[in-house]
């Protein structure tokens, strides 16, 4: 899998930017908090048995992300929560994990916030979190990268088939009553019955617990002495969604889907018919994977399945959030989010180029300022992409006009952060190369002077003034809230999904082609 590949980008990343903090230069203060992460609402808690492990101390080991995503890790939930990260595998989809004009949504990343709020709720630790990181992987790869230690959860719909159980363990199901249907499009020959499909072609993937039901099928056929289905197979990189929209278009004659997503869309494709008197596998249930012999986890996961699968309040309302209302749909079948980011992204190489930073986490970093949206402009007087105060970019370290340009903008935004590693960041021999980045980020949001005083402060509380995290970043939370927090963690996620998501997105479009 390509995930090693992702952390070795992740700690050249790291090189490019360097050490400490003392103030003079430019001040850009905080900006408009407006475009920090849309969280879901907090989900009730009961107890369980994680109360031996919400009690930290402020001193301990700065996290590590990159090295944590370069590296295979294996562990229990204790173990996660040392590391302050949950690490969630997921498949591109337009159901469980897509942008939407730039947000991350989708039925599996509501659910992995949403239990990552019920844990820290759990945890009690204030501003200082467990973040569930989501990881955007082949569908091919959930598996395999669970049991080689680069993810510690595997989200998108995951069928609970004895196959995989004998790989992996899964939670209580999310959802139960689940048929694999036969779904055919305008190029199809009328079917009757099973039986019918022998000598017929379905397009599926060889992961996918369809492939599994359809050899069993054909296992009966060939007993019986019947024609054979022809399965020929689909990339990985495919979601069922794009299979149903190459069946609607008449590419593909015939696949294979779970009842509830060739349900609902239908209602989008209106070409498609599902076959609901055609079942290839019935009773299936639906779940979270995650490594065997992880007992905190399993119990953390499944009594968050207690309060949120089908059937609950809150599972409900995530179900016909995806899967009554089309309006998302019809939003995620654009491709806005992704030509945001795709119509910036040669500034970002330009200027990343120019000034020695990488052209994706200066995308990531935009991101977290104003979602790439130039229009926006911050009660503090804040202005586009890079959310740059004017006082800034005329800054004789900075000095770019016209930062209502686009182009200028992201180059003065750009400057501004190399300008703030050189100056600020570089010659720290005592930080860590992760905290120098993380050090940056917080002064680009915070203003470097107000850094330099909470690492003063840090240093007469007894923390380490050289660490992020729960060190300076404790002190950050109690003085000034917790926006720069959350910023500085914010910009690795969406560098992550920013990554992740353009390598599959290639392989999408080489496989649609």
């Amino acid at each position: 899998m390509n995930i090693q590949k992702l952390g070795a980008i992740l700690i050249a990343t790291a090189t490019f930017l360097a050490s400490a903090c003392s103030p003079s230069g430019p001040d850009q203060q905080s900006t408009d908090s407006a475009t920090g992460v849309n969280e879901p609402p907090p989900a009730a808690s009961s107890g369980t048995n994680l109360d031996t492990y919400s009690a930290r101390t402020a001193t301990g080991t700065a996290l590590d992300e990159l090295e944590l995503l370069r590296e295979s890790w294996s562990g229990d939930l204790d173990g996660m929560i040392e590391r302050d990260m949950i690490r969630a595998l997921v498949p591109m989809s337009k159901t469980f994990y897509f942008l939407d004009g730039g947000d991350q949504r989708g039925l599996a990343y509501d659910a992995a916030q949403l239990f990552g709020q019920q844990l820290n709720e759990r945890l009690n630790r204030g501003h200082l979190k467990v973040h569930v990181v989501m990881i955007p992987v082949a569908r091919d790869d959930l598996i395999d990268g669970l049991l080689a230690g680069y993810g510690d959860i595997a989200l998108g719909n995951l069928t609970i088939t004895p196959e995989r159980t004998a790989l992996v363990d899964f939670s209580d199901p999310f959802l139960e009553g689940v048929k694999e249907l036969i779904v055919t499009g305008p190029s199809a020959a009328p079917l009757r019955t099973l039986d019918d499909l022998g000598g017929r072609e379905i397009y599926v993937r060889e992961s996918s617990s369809y492939y599994r039901s359809l050899v069993r099928l054909n296992e009966r056929l060939r007993a019986q002495g019947k024609e054979l289905i022809t399965l020929s197979l689909a990339p990985e990189a495919l979601e069922d969604e794009d299979l149903l929209e190459m069946v609607n278009a008449g590419l593909v004659p015939i696949v294979v889907v779970d009842s509830h997503k060739a349900a609902f869309w239908a209602q989008i494709f209106t070409d498609l018919r599902v076959r609901d008197d055609l079942a290839v596998a019935k009773d299936q249930q639906i779940g979270w994977a995650f490594r065997k012999d992880s007992p905190l986890l399993a119990s953390a996961i499944n009594e968050f399945v207690a309060g949120h699968k089908k059937g609950t309040l809150m599972g409900n309302i995530s179900f016909n959030r995806y899967l009554q209302d089309t309006k998302w749909a019809e939003r995620a079948l654009n491709d806005e989010g992704r030509m945001r980011l795709e119509n910036l992204i040669g500034l970002f190489e330009t200027y990343g180029a120019k000034y020695g930073l990488p052209a994706l986490l200066i995308a990531a970093q935009g991101y977290q300022e104003s979602r790439l949206d130039q229009s926006v402009r911050s009660p503090a007087g804040a202005v586009g992409v890079m959310q740059l105060l004017p006082s800034t970019a005329r800054d004789p370290n900075v000095n770019i006009p016209n930062i209502d340009q686009v182009e200028s903008n992201i180059e003065a935004g750009t400057k501004y952060l190399s300008f703030i590693h050189d100056r600020y960041f570089a010659t720290d021999s005592d930080m860590s190369d992760l905290d120098k980045v993380l050090f940056s980020f917080a002064a680009y949001n915070a203003g470097p002077a107000r850094i330099a005083r909470l690492r003063s402060q840090a240093e007469v509380l007894g923390l380490d003034p050289d660490v992020w995290f729960r060190n300076v970043e404790t002190v950050a939370a109690e003085e000034i809230g917790r926006e720069t927090v959350q910023y500085v963690s914010n910009i690795y996620k969406y560098y992550i999904a920013y990554e992740r998501m353009m390598m599959l997105q290639k392989s999408r479009d080489n496989a649609l082609r």
